[in-house]
């Protein structure tokens, strides 16, 4: 039997280490995480069949992104967002993403158009089969499709930044069926709003497709401080 490379092995670590990453954000995401629960190195590198140093990138990854916080004598935590933090993200989401539906050039190119639909059909078969993993997904990728219309790049990325941040957040609208379907047919108005060249329809939509999660976010946050 040949014996592995040392250098296979290190190209290996970065896919474990993303895997890693995206299944944790996922359990964060769902809600099978809570705010300012506690994540234990010696259990995720039980979990992940990884070494203390991968799990240590994993975490630091997490950090980066916003869903985890180091706190001294306690270790990496859920974030949890104080409702200030949670107003000003959105505000701030809003603004880009009002300002980006503002900038897509009207008409859409038809072959643009079909792109966005395809995707669209991805998310409704997702949301159809109850399958919450492939509806947060292909809802990160519809709206990756949607926001790169503009063609400008620096306010793509700015906004996938943003809304990766608030990936937390959202647990109280992607764990219900009736908020998926909602944000479904709020995609399809979207794409109806391109394909008519509504403007203000599609900015509204924009401004209004942020709403839940954040007001979801807010009442749960109100519920465990007691009012």
């Amino acid at each position: 039997m040949n014996a592995i490379a040392p250098d296979s092995l290190q190209a290996q670590a970065p896919d474990a280490v993303q895997a890693a990453m995206e299944a944790l954000e996922e359990d964060i995401v769902f809600g099978r995480l809570h705010p300012r629960e506690r994540l234990t190195e010696d259990e995720l590198m039980a979990r992940f069949s990884m070494k203390r140093h991968a799990v240590r990138q994993v975490l630091a990854g997490l950090e980066l992104l916003g869903a985890v916080e180091k706190k001294r004598n306690v270790g990496a935590v859920v974030r949890a967002f104080p409702a200030r933090e949670v107003r000003e993200l959105y505000a701030l989401r809003e603004m880009l993403e009002v300002q980006a539906a503002s900038l897509i050039p009207l008409p859409v190119p038809p072959a643009r158009l079909a792109a966005l639909v395809a995707v669209q059909r991805e998310h409704d078969a997702a949301v159809a089969e109850g399958d919450a993993r492939r509806v947060f997904r292909s809802n990160q990728s519809f709206h990756r499709e949607f926001f790169s219309l503009p063609d400008n790049t620096v306010l793509a990325q700015a906004i996938e930044e943003y809304a990766r941040r608030t990936h937390p957040i959202r647990f109280g609208t992607l764990t219900s069926a009736a908020s998926r379907e909602r944000s479904r047919q709020e995609h399809w108005a979207l794409i109806h709003a391109l394909r008519d060249g509504d403007r203000d329809t599609l900015m509204t939509v924009c401004r209004n497709h942020l709403q839940p999660s954040r007001d979801a976010y807010l009442a749960s946050l109100q519920a465990r401080l007691g009012g």
